[in-house]
């Protein structure tokens, strides 16, 4: 059975180049475009992993990822950032995420941290 990874990011483009090389890796994808969409997937879906954008409208990535982890404390969620943004991928690894991926994504970095964060058992610690 396939590992179910959801995607979110309110940029469609980011989305689509997540979605390519996920499905080419063998992985069902879903698409959240906000922290709220996400959390209300999650809810119903409960996925294996997520990517996460930080900076969306509605519910930011930081806020969706304690949203989450209220619901199910054993998610698995990795962040996705731009260059920049350090101070705020820390608040989410204390949030909750258990690793983060730079944008623009490398093919090779982005499959190694999704694997390697869907068969890990313990929660990364900060």
């Amino acid at each position: 059975m396939k590992k179910k990874i959801l995607i979110v990011d309110d940029a469609l483009f980011i989305r689509s180049i997540l979605k390519k090389m996920l499905e080419e890796a063998g992985y069902q994808v879903f698409e959240a475009v906000n922290g709220a969409e996400a959390a209300k997937i999650w809810s119903t879906l409960r996925p294996d992993l997520a990517t996460m954008d930080i900076t969306m409208p509605e519910m930011d990535g930081i806020s969706a990822i304690r949203a989450i982890k209220v619901m199910d404390p054993k998610a698995k969620i990795v962040v996705c950032s731009a260059m920049g943004q350090q101070t705020m991928v820390k608040e989410a690894i204390s949030a909750g995420a258990m690793d983060f991926i730079i944008k623009p994504f490398e093919k090779i970095r982005v499959l190694s941290t999704i694997t390697k964060c869907i068969y890990t058992q313990k929660q990364k610690l900060v």
